[in-house]
């Protein structure tokens, strides 16, 4: 699973032009349809790994089938979990961006079960490339909890998520980009069963010369569906963030309900925000929205903060500071909690890293 790399070495790349493309291609002339990445290829040894069973192959992930292509095959074996019917398990998924770890995971939730899945990616320096691909087949009435963390230090990183929901399946999701200097996150929900629910909590920072793209897609296929997708974020310095989402109301699926909303603060007078948000529609009795926001602390917000004390690039840090706040409180996962806090003593400092650890009451590992 995990691919060590030698920085004295010659080290093959391959070029993945088809990331995160969206179901409809629209703007072209602002380049937003699709990301490119250059990673390491994958190693042939000749060996045979463990691949997830066939059911696996049919979930969409909103990465692409050429990036889940180069996962596997520089993953090598995959892992396999069931979650039994009635039962109740954790799934943790550990990324290792310091050795190049690729992971690929399959999580399989029987009827009536619940699942907490947590993956985390961490570490990792400049030049590190490292992948996670998770797919989960939830049955009819299957509750799932999903913790998406991406707490890079550097490099790039490739992460993948693709949802099949089966009947009144309740899936929970939520997802944080906490930095890397080329990060593509892709994620996929087909809520193919009659009354299957859907909600995302997205939450994002990007700062320096940091590039984010991200591309979240929603299949509603069953009658009475409802999907909502909820992403905040803050770009600063010289960062560049790409958002596709889109809702696919597909025929068949009457009285579905979808609804997207993106607001970004933008702290920096260099970023690039790209954003689009998208609704398509094949049915009638179905409702979609969708909206996007951006802009700075307002005037009237410094002047309030000001008298209290407080500077822009302090008030600033207070919702960089939220942002990892909520990610500890969510992470699910000790190890998860700690990689969020060793991201935030780089991003925000050591003191205010300790300070949020001892707020929240959590003791991080020691590194």
């Amino acid at each position: 699973m995990t691919q060590h790399m030698d920085a004295a070495a010659e080290v093959a790349t391959t070029t993945l032009s088809h990331i995160n493309v969206p179901p409809a291609q629209t703007w072209n002339y602002l380049r937003i349809n699709d990301i490119k990445m250059e990673l390491p290829t994958p190693k042939v040894a000749g060996d045979v790994y463990a691949g997830l069973p066939q059911l696996f192959g049919k979930v969409e992930v909103g990465l692409g089938d050429e990036a889940v292509r180069w996962i596997v095959s520089s993953a090598g074996d995959s892992n396999f979990y069931e979650v039994k019917a009635s039962e109740a398990r954790t799934v943790v998924v550990d990324i290792d961006a310091a050795t190049g770890d690729a992971c690929d995971t399959g999580v399989l939730v029987r009827t009536g079960a619940k699942a907490t899945i947590v993956t985390f990616a961490h570490g990792g320096a400049e030049g590190s490339s490292s992948a996670s691909l998770l797919r989960v087949v939830a049955e009819a009435d299957a509750e799932v909890s999903i913790v998406e963390i991406v707490a890079h230090d550097g490099g790039q990183h490739l992460d993948g998520v693709g949802i099949d929901a089966g009947e009144r399946a309740q899936i929970e999701m939520r997802q944080y980009a906490l930095g890397g200097s080329r990060v593509a996150v892709g994620l996929a929900c087909n809520l193919a069963g009659n009354k299957s629910r859907f909600t995302l909590d997205s939450r994002y920072l990007a700062q320096g010369s940091e590039i984010l793209d991200v591309n979240h897609v929603v299949r509603q296929r069953g009658r009475n569906t409802r999907a909502d997708i909820v992403t905040t974020g803050i770009l600063a310095d010289s960062a560049r963030k790409t958002m596709r989402e889109t809702i696919d109301l597909i025929h068949g699926a009457k009285f579905a309900e979808g609804s997207e909303i993106e607001t970004v603060l933008v702290t920096g007078d260099d970023v690039v925000n790209k954003t689009l948000p998208v609704i398509l529609c094949d049915e009638e009795d179905v409702a979609g929205n969708h909206g996007a926001s951006i802009g700075a602390i307002s005037p009237e917000q410094l002047s309030f903060l000001g008298a209290r004390g407080l500077s822009e690039e302090a008030a600033e840090q207070l919702f960089a500071r939220a942002l990892f706040d909520d990610a500890v409180i969510h992470a699910g996962n000790d190890d998860a909690c700690s990689a969020v806090l060793a991201r935030a003593a780089t991003v925000l400092g050591a003191e205010v890293a300790r300070d949020i650890a001892e707020v929240l009451g959590v003791e991080p590992k020691e590194a």
